[in-house]
This record gives structure tokens, sequence and C-alpha cells, in this order.
């Protein structure tokens, strides 16, 4: 038996929930990139102190790789208590695992202090950052999808997404004022815990903010209907996992190829040049940190009209612009930085995440229209966060390798471009979703969703 229609949201309780997920994925992200800019800066000497300089950035990406390999776990088990209790619950469990998590490092001590324990530490603590980081996405996403107006669910559900560049922008910025006031050896020394002690002011206002949004409509419309069919059918829900490998495994193959380009271009472009541009082209860390810092400013204001484009265009279309464009970028992109002048760099890193945004803004409607509302947290969460482990996690490390094997950018220019073409063939396999009803997948079944699914 159908649910009744959900109510549509008020445009200022659509904002405030707009700006809690936004403020939310923030300060996640900036706990997650401030990691990463960290193990590219100063992790390598504070952890891996015996390691070749070179050596020591692999073992410290690696570490950050590690995170990527925890989201995984992240996504399934967060997705399936998001589709079972809600969005908003797991959000601020998620907040909280992260804050803590980055707080904690901030206060670890160093190999000089304990050892070989200081980057088991690390490494365990960078897990609960990945766990958290995996259940994040998904709910910050629906719940702004979920609360939405359908004709312009694209651009709403695109300021989550940025997030990722609000994050890398706090995080970046942080450290470039830090290493321009204090010298070489008092950032390494104390300075550079300032970043990640920090989190926990934030994770308390990200927490009172979150706390004060409501629950997605179209999910307590579903989880009416599906209380109504055990009541009065006796039906009985299988769990989210197994109903979206059942019914929807071809978007989640969608949703994992459709990230490749995008997550992988993305660290290439923002934690990888922090270490080519210092190691191979000579520039300061200052100067890197720099370009990083504005082309996230420039990010973070055109994610939002890559989104409303995709209400217009399409889903496909906008993401299929990133694709291709990011491939093509990426020999203009590190000859660019190989002239060493801010300019150029600055040129070069701004152009890319531009193109970047085509795929990643669209992304959050697009993933959140192909489930069904009862298995979208699950979902949505297992196609994005599967596909970094081989997509995000290993980037950084495997262009630093290329760069110590062959000391040139061009193999990791082909390894990007690789990535392009995987995504464009994925996203060209997908249906257009821009027209999704998702109150209407909300009063179907499962067996119904995968009628729609395969449509």
């Amino acid at each position: 038996m159908a649910a009744a229609t959900p109510s549509p949201t008020p445009p200022g309780s659509l904002k405030r929930i707009v700006a809690a997920s936004l403020i939310g994925t923030t300060i996640e992200w900036y706990d997650f990139f401030l990691y990463g800019s960290a193990a590219a800066l100063v992790f390598n000497k504070l952890f891996f102190p015996d390691s070749d300089p070179l050596v020591g950035t692999l073992l410290s990406f690696l570490t950050y790789a590690v995170g990527f390999a925890a989201r995984p776990l992240g996504a399934l088990v967060f997705g399936h208590y998001g589709d079972r209790l809600g969005r908003k619950k797991l959000l601020v469990l998620s907040l909280l695992l992260m804050g803590g998590a980055t707080f904690a490092i901030g206060l670890l001590p160093t190999h000089a202090t304990v050892g070989s324990a200081a980057p088991v530490l690390l490494t365990v603590l960078r897990l609960v950052q990945g766990f958290a980081l995996g259940g994040e996405w998904g709910g910050a996403v629906l719940l702004v999808s979920e609360h939405g107006d359908a004709k312009r669910r694209g651009f709403w559900a695109s300021w989550p997404q940025t997030g990722a560049p609000a994050g890398q922008l706090l995080a970046t910025g942080v450290l470039s004022a830090l290493t321009a006031l204090l010298s070489e050896a008092a950032f390494a020394s104390w300075g550079w815990r300032i970043p990640f002690l920090l989190s926990g002011v934030l994770v308390v206002v990200g927490l009172w903010i979150r706390l004060s949004v409501d629950e997605s409509p179209v999910f307590k419309a579903a989880l009416a209907a599906a209380e109504e069919r055990r009541a009065t059918a006796g039906q009985v829900e299988k769990m989210p996992l197994v109903a979206v490998l059942r019914h929807h495994w071809r978007d989640v193959l969608i949703a994992m190829g459709a990230r490749m380009a995008e997550n992988i271009s993305y660290y290439v472009i923002t934690a990888f040049i922090l270490v080519y541009a210092t190691t191979q082209v000579g520039l300061s860390k200052q100067t890197a940190l720099n370009a990083v810092l504005i082309g996230s400013a420039v990010h973070f204001a055109v994610i939002p009209l890559w989104g409303a484009l995709s209400d217009r265009l399409g889903r496909r279309p906008v993401y299929l612009i990133g694709a291709v464009g990011v491939g093509a970028w990426m020999f203009p992109f590190f000859a660019l930085i190989d002239r060493g002048t801010f300019g150029s760099l600055l040129l070069a890193v701004t152009v890319g995440l531009v193109l970047h945004g085509a795929m990643y803004a669209p992304q959050a409607a697009f993933f959140s229209e192909m489930f069904a509302t009862r298995m979208r947290y699950s979902g949505a969460s297992i196609g994005a966060q599967f596909s970094s482990v081989a997509a995000g996690a290993p980037a950084p490390l495997i262009a630093t390798a290329l760069l110590a094997d062959h000391g040139t950018s061009t193999p990791i220019s082909l390894y990007v471009i690789a990535a392009a073409l995987l995504t464009i063939v994925a996203v060209i396999c997908a249906r257009e979703t821009r027209d999704s009803d998702l109150d209407e997948v909300a009063e179907r079944t499962p067996e119904d969703s995968r009628v729609r699914a395969d449509a």
C-alpha cells in the first residue's frame, strides 16, 4: 500500500538543510584533506624519518591511502543503518567519529618519541577517518536530494559537494598561514598539530547545526510504507545491501566507473601536486599551497553552476564534459607546472578543478536518482566509496611511484587519461536520471524498483 506523498519542504527549511549538510561535509572534508596535505608536507619526516625523502613520501601517502580502504566498510555500515534508521542519526555519528580521530592525530607522539608505534597509531586513526567519511557522503547528499525541489535537485544537491573544495580550502588555508607565519623548524615541531586540534572546535559547531534539521520526508514516507506492508501483509524487507545487489547492481557498477576519473584527477590535482611542484619543479611549499588554495576557491564557486546546468541539460551531458575535459587537460596541466611560475601553476590547478567540478557537481543528484529510497543510502554509498579504493586511495601513491620510476609526468598524464576513458564509458552506459521522481520511488516495492531500474 502506498504511503502518503511527502509534503514539499518550505524554501527556508530547505536552505537550512542545505547549510547544515554543507557545513557538516566541509568539516569532514577538512579533516580528511588536512591529513593529505600533511602527508605531502611533514608526515614523511615526522613518522618515517629513516627513509629516503621520496620513499618517506610514498610511505606517508600509503597511510593516506589506508583511509580510503576503510571507506567501503563505512559505506556498508552507515548505508545499512541509514536506510533502516534514517539519514540524520548516521550523519551525527559520522561527524563525531571523524572529528574525534582528527583531534587525536593532533595529539599523537611522533617517531622521535615512541618509535615505530607512531606510524601504527597514525594508521589506526586514519582508518577511523576513512570509516566515518565512507558514511558521511551518502547521508549528506541524500538529506538534501530528498528534501529538495525536483526541478532544481541538481543545483541543491551540488551544495554538499562544495564541502569538498571548502574543506580543502580551509585545510590548505590553515596550513598555508602556518607555514607563512612559522619557521620550518617550528612548523615541523609543533605547528602542524594546530590544524588537527582545531577540528575539535569545528565539530562542536557542526553538531549544533546538524542536530537542528529534520529527517528526510521521502525517507519517512518510505519507512511508513514499509511498516504498513509488514503490518498488513507480513512482508519483511530484505537487507538494504542484498536489495541493492539484487535490483541495482548495474547502477552500482556505473557509479563506480563514473567516479574513477573524478576521484583520481582530484587527488592528482590537489594532493600529488604538492609533491610534484616542490620536488620536481623546485617551487616552494608556500607557492604550491597558495595555488591549491585559490584553485579550491574557484572550484567551490563553479560547483553549484555545474549543478544548475545539469538540471537543464541532464546529469550525463555535464558529467561527460568533465570527464573529457580532465582527460584532455592532463598534458597541458603538467606542461604549465613545468614552467615553474606561480601563474602557470595556478592556471593548471584552477582549470583542472573547474573541469573536475563538471563531474563532481551532478554526481550527488545523479547517484541519488539511481536507487530506490529504502536502499538509496546503501546504493549511493557503495557505488561512491568502493570505487575510492581503486581510484582516490592509490592515486597520489601511484603518481609518486611513477614519478620516482620515470622522472617525468608523461606516465601520470596517461594514468589520468585512462581513468577518464573508463568514466566516459560508464556514463555513456548510464540512463539519464534528471526527471526521476524520488517521491514515486519511495512508494514502490523493491520489485517495482527493479523494473524502474531496468527501464
